[in-house]
């Protein structure tokens, strides 16, 4: 599509302009047979026949694979990165997720060839430098949190949250009675009802008050003796603090009930508040959002759960022990008679089991303990309030033109609505697409629920004022186009290689594989 001077920013100072854009085919399409990007050594060891060690295995053929020379491999992933966008080249306002800066420093680190080489299957004997660093870690995940015990294992958020639901139902069965609901608020992420109900539990709804918090006398009519636990994201999903949280879990604790953090909002937090010193019995941590560790495209992430000490029994196997050494663990290699050391205790007779393959995802242990230490106590401290200052900066300089649904002071993101270009016919979809026009990926769109036509944005730390403000008047040129020319908006974005979809074809006849014309 030619780029017409109505279909770029008018107004944007220098964070985009027209490109040159250049089209590319599948790489399948490309192949043309014969064609190789290599080429290998004479053979130096036996060779084997492949058909009478594999028998009715063994292929006759590579299948189809394509085949290109080296100049089109390196070609063809060059001009498909460029279609990408990263947090290298701008912010992402993605509320909810923190899509915060990875600090190179921390890749170096998770190079290290000692730990970046340590094998999950190496004894315990040879492991123990990568322990003391699973263990400093843990250490530094307790004492921001505030809480007694913890695990490393879940791979990720929701596998955090599944482990720590498992962990109140081990405690709950423990007491003689696995109780049967959980409390789930209406601005929960949709991770927590799913959670809820694998792990057996019927999910009752906890509607919000007017402000976006905890109705506490809804809550108090709904817990009793069959709550096994309220699921709580704190600040909550429109970035407010629960003030009333010590209520929260006083109301939940008379009954029985555990209180479950759902730590994905941890940025507003960290250095400032801990929330085992406010009543949580249970949490998970995102270091991929929170401690900078990669953030999407598939993982790896991490999901560490923090509990009290009356659940640390149930923690998933095994868990990291210290203890002296003995004249007989010498001859085994542990660190002989007197010596500290490390080892993976797996007597553990009420636990959940394990949850994970080996301890967890040890390169995210790295950076984030890499990310820790370069930041120390008061730089994270730093980093929670200029996350939160950069989320009010945005705030009170658009305010004016996006509806502000809640008027509770805002932490690290800000929910808008759409209420006002709705008028116009301009829904939150349509103002995303338009901010790719501008160079900007999208914010989170449509959620919370509890927000008809939701904006979510998040700019975390990482942003500094320029780049804010080059986001700020992307938002308010946006805000003007809807008032002047909003079909403008409505059919875009206009300056990237695809225009917008059918998105509901696209949804139901998804096309997910590459096949031959002819077949």
């Amino acid at each position: 599509m030619a780029t017409s001077e109505l279909e770029i920013p008018r107004k944007t100072t220098g964070k985009v302009r027209p490109h040159q854009t250049q089209n590319e085919r599948l790489v399948f399409e490309k192949s043309a047979p014969g064609k190789k990007a290599y080429r290998l050594p004479p053979l130096d060891v036996p060779a084997v026949d492949a058909k009478a060690l594999l028998g009715e295995t063994h292929r006759e053929t590579a299948g189809e694979l394509p085949e290109l020379s080296e100049i089109e491999i390196i070609r063809h992933f060059t001009r498909l990165s460029t279609w990408n966008y990263a947090i290298d080249l701008g912010m992402y306002p993605l509320g909810s997720c923190t899509m915060k800066y990875n600090p190179r420093v921390n890749e170096f680190v998770s190079r290290i060839e000692g730990l970046a080489e340590a094998h999950p299957y190496r004894p315990d004997a040879l492991a123990q430098g990568i322990m003391d660093v699973i263990e400093l870690l843990q250490k530094c995940l307790l004492e921001i949190t505030g809480m007694d015990a913890i695990t490393l294992q879940p791979a990720a958020g929701a596998h955090g949250e599944f482990t720590g639901i498992l962990l109140v139902r081990a405690w709950h069965e423990s007491q003689g009675n696995p109780r049967r609901k959980v409390l789930i608020p209406d601005s929960a992420h949709g991770t927590n009802p799913a959670t809820a109900a694998i792990c057996g539990y019927q999910v009752e709804n906890l509607k919000s008050n007017a402000v976006g918090g905890i109705d506490l006398d809804a809550l108090a009519r709904q817990v009793d003796e069959e709550t096994a636990a309220l699921m709580l994201t704190n600040p909550s999903t429109i970035g407010v603090f629960e003030n009333q949280i010590h209520k929260i879990a006083d109301i939940l604790h008379a009954k029985g009930a555990l209180l479950y953090m759902d730590g994905a909002n941890m940025n507003a937090l960290v250095g400032k508040v801990r929330p085992g010193d406010f009543g949580v019995d249970v949490m998970h941590l995102n270091l991929h959002k929170t401690f900078s560790t990669p953030h999407g495209g598939g993982g790896p992430g991490s999901g560490p759960v923090a509990c009290k000490a009356f659940l640390e029994p149930f923690l998933p196997t095994p868990v990291l022990v210290r203890k002296k050494g003995t004249e007989g663990q010498r001859d085994k290699g542990t660190g002989g008679s007197g010596a500290d050391h490390l080892h993976w205790n797996y007597d553990r007779p009420q636990s959940v089991g394990r949850v994970r393959a080996f301890y967890g995802n040890t390169g995210m242990f790295i950076r984030a303990l890499a990310y820790i230490l370069a930041n120390g106590p008061d730089g994270l401290r730093q980093t929670t309030e200029d996350a939160v200052l950069n989320a009010n900066y945005i705030r009170k300089k658009l305010e004016d033109l996006y509806e502000l649904p809640y008027k509770t002071p805002s932490m690290h993101e800000v929910v808008f609505s759409d209420k006002r270009q709705a008028a116009k016919g301009v829904k939150t979809g349509d103002i995303a697409k338009r901010l790719i026009d501008y160079g900007f990926h999208p914010y989170t769109v449509s959620f919370p629920l509890i927000v008809p036509g939701a904006l979510m944005i998040e700019p975390t730390e990482s942003e500094s004022v320029e780049e804010l403000d080059l986001f700020i008047e992307a938002m308010r040129s946006i805000a003007k186009e809807v008032e002047e020319t909003p079909e403008l908006v409505k059919t875009a974005p206009h300056s990237t290689r695809v225009s917008r979809l059918d998105e509901v074809t696209a949804a139901r006849k998804p096309v997910l594989r590459w096949k031959k014309a002819d077949s």
